[in-house]
């Protein structure tokens, strides 16, 4: 059995089209075929259900496609270590999964990364916590940030990296700009833009207002910073926000951040990882790099300007 070949159903699998399969693998289509027949009478089972195209895969082939995908990885993860070895750290690509509120984190880890893998490139995708625990059982990242103690992940290893606020953004000319602290009474009287990833980050400021005896009826709600950001800047709406986006809002001049009480809340945010032994060298990279990249401490000290 040839890797290329397992590569090549694994891709077939994925797009259920020949045509587009043989394209992502540059090859023809008769290539495509012949290889996975080949795959086929090696294993001696069938994988694909045919007709005049690809129709599904076989339980057989449902099972050859996990393991598929974790051979693959794991082959590449060999290529990258010993390319590594040669040429003095990690070689490849690191793809991370990132939840959207935890974006302004996630520089902190590439930077350590990148200082000890300065050949290595870094990949970083915006995903929602289920779609980062789907990719790590799927071998399509290396790993994940995402909340730990909120609707926990299973069957990863998990990292702390820093414990999250939420804070409350508004227009320096608004009158609640004033304030040092908001309540979460004052901000759920306000028109609100809010982040949402998986609709996890809502049900946690609902829950958080739900424990005041509040309600939040948010006018706005946005997956992406750059939503927030331009719904802010209009000065219509108002916001409420994971405390570490003052690293960014802060910058914005006419933006002010402010922290929230009544009550107070944090969660913990963290590296996820799959929960396999051996560990591919990125993942045991990446986990070296989030025990000492010290986020929480760098957090402190910027927000102490």
């Amino acid at each position: 059995m040839l890797v290329r070949h397992l590569k090549f159903f694994v891709t077939l699998a994925e797009q259920q089209h020949f045509g587009h399969a043989a394209e992502l693998c540059c090859v023809t289509q008769p290539t495509l075929s012949q290889a996975i027949r080949k795959l086929e009478e090696d294993l001696n089972m069938a994988l694909i259900v045919r007709g005049h195209r690809f129709v599904s895969l076989t339980p057989e082939g449902e099972k050859v496609l996990h393991w598929g995908r974790q051979i693959l990885s794991d082959y590449e993860s060999l290529r990258d270590d010993l390319n590594g070895k040669s040429k003095g750290g990690l070689t490849g690509t690191l793809r991370l999964g990132v939840i959207p509120a935890a974006m302004p984190s996630v520089a902190f880890l590439s930077q350590k990364f990148e200082e000890r893998n300065p050949l290595a490139h870094i990949e970083v995708r915006a995903m929602s916590s289920r779609m980062i625990e789907k990719s790590l059982e799927h071998f399509e990242i290396d790993g994940g940030i995402t909340y730990l103690d909120n609707e926990p992940l299973e069957h990863v290893r998990r990292f702390p990296l820093y414990h999250e606020g939420f804070a409350f953004a508004c227009k320096k000319d608004h009158p609640l700009a004033s304030h040092k602290t908001i309540t979460w009474t004052q901000a759920v009287k306000e028109p609100l833009c809010l982040l949402s990833d998986d609709m996890q980050n809502r049900r946690i400021l609902n829950g958080i207002a739900s424990s005041a005896g509040l309600e939040l009826k948010p006018e706005i709600i946005s997956d992406s910073f750059l939503g927030i950001a331009s719904h802010l800047r209009l000065g219509r709406w108002c916001a409420i926000v994971p405390h570490t986006f003052g690293l960014i809002l802060g910058d914005m001049g006419d933006i002010v951040v402010r922290d929230m009480i009544n009550p107070s809340h944090q969660q913990t945010v963290g590296l996820v990882l799959t929960d396999r032994t051996p560990q591919s060298p990125m993942a045991i990279a990446l986990q070296s790099c989030a025990q000492h990249a010290d986020i929480q401490q760098k957090f402190a000290t910027l927000f102490a300007h």
